[in-house]
């Protein structure tokens, strides 16, 4: 029996077994909800909902999982420590050894607090896949995903060359055929409008020095309809919304369901650098875009260096030069009809909608352990 045969046995199998399916996330009022975001995007995909369970370090992670309708864990530790949560997988897979059909499941980590010593603990208890944002180690994991469009399948193939990962080669899900945009986002119909007359501010949940507030300041008399995404998490929340009161024209969003609807009415976003700006690009809504951690550089770089959208630079290293920029990009760009139709049709021929769908499958049907990181179109 070939190997693709043998994992689509274990697929089947895998159906008669309520969860085999883990994916290890967190999201919180400190580092936002992208993680967690993303990773409900990919299950959202899976065919059954029973098969997965969210395992996460406390309960404020957990409620959102937990509103989608998802199984949690609650481990009860620091996410900042995640060596610490070792002894409750150690405990959970004495439990699971009581149980004659069960199976190694697939575990799905997105975290920026992992090491090598918790992948590779990790192992023991399943077949382990990696999200992995910057692609600078090769990490002891079953699979590794990184859908960013800068992102290189050759130099992860370099990368992970010859590594001892003690159980066969690691499958690389590389490149934005991965990006797991949800449903809402595929297959909207935007038009570039000949003025902009409102402007869409998202700077994530996580937004600790309340980045949003500087560049609506900077931007609130520029006689545009303003929209501020603030989030469950965002931790000025209550600053952004009393600004509001004093500002008619500006509308803060705390809870947004219909993103995609939201980013349409827009005719110019402007967005920190990560999987948001894949969601302004599959709608084709002209962007201007920065970073504000080391993991953000390399995509707002490449935004700006292909017209993709226009990049204001480094907020993290240098604050107040960047939101001096990024004001003056808000009115070259709504001064610039030709080029917003340029970034917009640029942006759109980035990703394809599919790879939410293509995450899924990998997670579904075992293809981590052996796999050569092609992806299977249903």
């Amino acid at each position: 029996m070939n190997r693709l045969a043998l994992n689509r046995r274990e697929a089947a199998m895998a159906e008669e077994r309520k969860t085999d399916i883990i994916i290890r996330a967190d999201g919180n009022a400190r580092i936002g909800a992208g993680h967690l975001m993303r990773c409900l995007t990919i299950a959202e995909e899976i065919r059954h909902k029973e098969r997965v369970v969210f395992w996460c370090a406390d309960q404020a992670s957990a409620e959102l999982a937990e509103s989608r309708g998802y199984s949690v864990r609650v481990l009860g530790t620091d996410y900042r420590d995640m060596l610490s949560e070792l002894p409750r997988w150690e405990a959970w897979a004495q439990q699971e050894q009581e149980k004659p059909e069960s199976l190694r499941p697939t575990i799905l980590v997105d975290s920026y607090y992992v090491n090598a010593e918790y992948l590779q603990a990790l192992r023991a208890y399943g077949r382990v896949c990696l999200l992995d944002d910057m692609g600078k180690q090769a990490w002891p994991v079953d699979g590794v995903i990184n859908y960013n469009t800068f992102a290189q399948r050759e130099s992860y193939e370099r990368l992970y060359a010859g590594q001892d990962r003690l159980a066969g080669e690691t499958a690389l899900y590389i490149g934005p055929a991965y990006v797991p945009l949800r449903s809402q986002f595929i297959g909207r119909k935007y038009q570039v409008q000949e003025q902009v007359k409102e402007i869409l501010i998202t700077t994530g949940g996580g937004d600790l020095e309340n980045i949003a507030g500087q560049i609506l300041e900077r931007i609130v008399n520029m006689k545009c309809r303003i929209h501020v995404i603030s989030g469950p998490y965002h931790p000025h929340g209550a600053w952004l919304e009393e600004y509001a009161l004093r500002h008619p024209h500006v509308t803060v969003h705390r809870q947004v369901t219909e993103m995609a609807a939201l980013m349409e009415q827009c005719d110019l976003a402007i967005t920190a650098g990560g999987t948001t700006v894949y969601e302004l690009c599959a709608l084709g809504v002209p962007f201007i875009c920065f970073s504000y951690a080391e993991n953000q550089e390399a995509l707002a770089e490449y935004a700006g260096q292909q017209r993709i959208g226009r990049n204001a630079g480094k907020y993290h290293r240098e604050p107040e030069k960047v939101l001096a920029h990024m004001a003056e990009l808000v009115r070259e760009t709504m001064a610039d009809e030709t080029g917003r139709r340029e970034m917009s049709r640029k942006a759109r021929a980035l990703v394809d909608g599919g790879g939410a769908r293509r995450l899924a499958e990998v997670l579904e049907t075992g293809l981590i352990a052996g796999a050569d990181g092609t992806y299977i179109v249903g």
